[in-house]
């Protein structure tokens, strides 16, 4: 199983959110290249980003940033929040950003999700972000009509191969994942390379979904309130 160490970016700086709420925003750091440096001195080989700004209005305000994390660690770098045309996909992906996930772009626009796996295949991965047994849109302020299940046998018709499913009631809490909603849908989705994402908050955790033969997990607060050692939870993944 592949870890990658999160960073949300808000106004150029490392952030966390607690269950999505821009009111509930706790600063971590005001450089979030020297971050993505210790991830991989703690031996990381791929980072997650989230534009945070961009996730509620559809821009690309840490672009920049996003590009420095990758020039500075030179690790493998994805990037979501606010990716909705094949614009700004083109523009992280000449970039250099190895990933962009499409959130609710891959919601509100089939096809658009249809001509980017066309034309980056794997360099595409979609977001699946659950609230209240439904997919969450627009920076989680929105749910949408689709449950986890539906979306999912969608996405994998249009050739999607990576999902990130992020069970948002347990985003920032601490509580540990959903293992059960990572059990079903690893059991439904076997082709899908399945990244788990929420509440990651202990070496048990890690453990227990890589036991669940989960292709990856994201581990965001953890690692930002030392709940975590990253070096000792990759060790654990790997």
């Amino acid at each position: 199983m592949i870890l990658y160490p999160a960073i949300d970016l808000y106004e150029g700086e490392a952030v966390r959110l607690v269950k999505g709420d821009y009111q509930q925003k706790t600063v971590y750091s005001n450089d979030p290249a020297s971050v993505a440096l210790d991830f991989k001195n703690c031996g990381a080989e791929r980072i997650h980003t989230v534009d945070l700004e961009g996730a509620k209005d559809g821009t690309t305000p840490n672009f920049d940033t996003v590009c420095k994390i990758k020039k500075t660690s030179g690790l493998f770098v994805e990037v979501g929040g606010g990716i909705r045309n094949m614009e700004t996909i083109r523009k992280y992906l000449d970039a250099g950003i190895d990933r962009v996930i499409l959130g609710t772009a891959a919601v509100e626009n089939k096809e658009l999700v249809k001509e980017a796996v066309a034309a980056y295949k794997e360099r595409i991965a979609v977001g699946i972000d659950i609230k209240d047994g439904y997919v969450a849109i627009k920076g989680w302020l929105e749910n949408s009509s689709f449950t986890a299940e539906d979306f999912l046998k969608e996405m994998q018709d249009l050739g999607v191969k990576t999902i990130i499913c992020t069970d948002v009631s347990k985003d920032g809490m601490m509580q540990g994942p959903n293992k059960l909603l990572y059990k079903d849908l690893s059991e439904e989705f076997p082709d899908i390379d399945l990244i788990a994402s929420g509440g990651v908050s202990s070496i048990a955790d890690i453990k227990n979904l890589k036991e669940l033969g989960l292709h990856g997990a994201i581990v965001g607060k953890a690692y930002y309130t030392k709940a975590i050692d990253l070096k000792e939870a990759i060790e654990v993944a790997e």
